[in-house]
């Protein structure tokens, strides 16, 4: 295991979000994912 700097900890903490995070974040917020996934369902071939 490769051990983490103080530079490399700070670093972390303040990146900057980007646009693809930024949209995830929002679609995880907007989009209902248990009634999706239930009317997907019954059409999804099973494996």
């Amino acid at each position: 295991m490769k051990q983490a700097t103080f530079a490399s900890l700070a670093f972390q903490q303040k990146k900057k979000q980007t646009r693809r995070e930024r949209f995830l974040t929002e679609m995880e917020a907007v989009v209902p994912w248990a009634a999706l996934l239930a009317a997907i369902e019954p059409h999804y071939p099973k494996a």
